[in-house]
């Protein structure tokens, strides 16, 4: 978030109101910077476009990766997946400078372009960051900085452009390709699992895989252009402008998978405990329940309220959102029969559930198998504790 202020701050959007006629030095570079730890949106890398011009002191980037906090139903709209971001242009001195101490990679590819295709290309940037042309509705996927810039060149030059698409890895989907950016990321990679649904199960196309920067980079290393009835190719040359001796990295001792045996560890031993006291510890069903129907009202809304990719979400098999707040009410006397019956068979669900685990259309994460394991034991633990007949003392207090 430094990062965009710093962007919106600098920004010398003031001049792209006036048409600027570049000289024959003029170069353009795709820019791709590597990715940064800090932020689980920032493991994926970034791209975007620099423009160099010495006769006119011209060295801008052109960012399609900006969003403004100002704007109308700014959280509502992030939340549903409706977030409009916006492209931006700023000196490039300023990029260079920032991405070096996040210690992120920068590699320039400079375009095969004539005067004219340059300044073609120059003028539709210049266009597209005008205050009424800079908004987009982004989609993490289909239409995000990595996108824009293949985007914007197939605009330009339309039929001319052929990528190269060798990179591709047969059977290989969206959810694949987000796990091999997110080693580090162990909570942002439970969260993206658990949030999205079967459509990022599906295998991604050659230029689908072009929603991640890297394979912007990829895509456009062999690429060609149609140029006089000849395919030359695009890029006259490669620059690692930065390539830093250690990339951010990220160490998190609680994973989510150590956080749940922890749990499940936890749970055996107080429901050892109950076992041996005759009772039952309602805080720890209170905790574990409540959390996976909490999880499955969020999936719910996901899959019904947002534009997320977050439909037909197979996470509702463990998440079920009717254990919150059924959980708090185990205690009533009159719904004794119903949770008895309710967790016997929440109980042999959830082993059903364990035994085609690995054969579900959607991988569920691997760290949520002990967490189901836990849930396993305290439903069976609930109906055998409530299938115990009620002690009631005597009217005076003795047994």
């Amino acid at each position: 978030m430094r990062f965009v202020f710093l962007a919106l701050l600098i920004s010398i959007s003031t001049f792209c109101e006036a048409q600027i006629r570049l000289s024959e030095e003029a170069e353009i570079a795709v820019v791709t910077i590597g990715p940064y730890q800090g932020e689980p949106w920032s493991a994926f890398g970034h791209n975007g476009f620099r423009v160099t011009d010495p006769a006119n002191g011209i060295d801008w980037f052109y960012d399609y990766g900006l969003y403004d906090f100002n704007q109308e139903n700014f959280f509502l709209n992030f939340a549903r997946g409706l977030l409009k971001y916006k492209v931006g242009v700023r000196k490039w001195s300023r990029t260079y400078r920032v991405q070096r101490y996040f210690k992120r990679y920068i590699k320039l590819q400079y375009l095969d372009l004539t005067p004219k295709e340059t300044q073609k290309l120059f003028d539709f940037l210049q266009n597209n960051v005008k205050p009424e042309n800079a908004e987009y509705l982004y989609h993490y996927v289909y239409d995000n900085c990595a996108t824009k810039i293949r985007d914007v060149v197939q605009e330009n030059f339309p039929g001319r452009i052929t990528f190269d698409l060798s990179y591709k890895e047969e059977g290989k989907t969206f959810r694949q390709l987000m796990d091999d950016y997110l080693g580090q990321q162990d909570w942002g990679d439970f969260g993206i699992d658990v949030g999205l649904g079967m459509e990022v199960d599906q295998e991604a196309t050659a230029e689908e895989y072009m929603f991640l920067p890297p394979y912007i980079h990829k895509a456009f290393s062999g690429a060609t252009i149609l140029r006089d009835g000849e395919k030359v190719p695009l890029v006259k040359k490669s620059v690692d402008a930065y390539i830093p001796k250690e990339e951010s990295s990220l160490s998190v001792w609680i994973t989510p998978f150590n956080f749940f045996v922890i749990l499940f560890f936890v749970s055996g031993l107080i429901t050892h405990r109950n076992l041996k006291s005759g009772k039952r510890t309602k805080w720890i069903d209170m905790l574990l329940f409540g959390f996976a129907g909490f999880v499955g009202w969020w999936v719910v809304y996901l899959w019904i309220g947002t534009e997320h990719m977050s439909k037909n979400n197979l996470d509702i098999l463990w998440a079920i959102p009717f254990h919150f707040p059924l959980i708090f009410f185990v205690g009533k006397e009159k719904l004794k029969h119903f949770f008895r019956v309710y967790f016997k068979v929440n109980a042999y669900w959830y082993c059903g559930l364990l035994l085609v685990w690995g054969f579900l259309l959607q991988p569920i994460h691997q760290s949520l198998v002990p967490f189901v394991l836990t849930l396993v034991l305290r439903s069976f633990y609930i109906a055998y504790d409530l299938k115990k007949p009620n002690v009631k003392l005597p009217t005076n207090g003795k047994p």
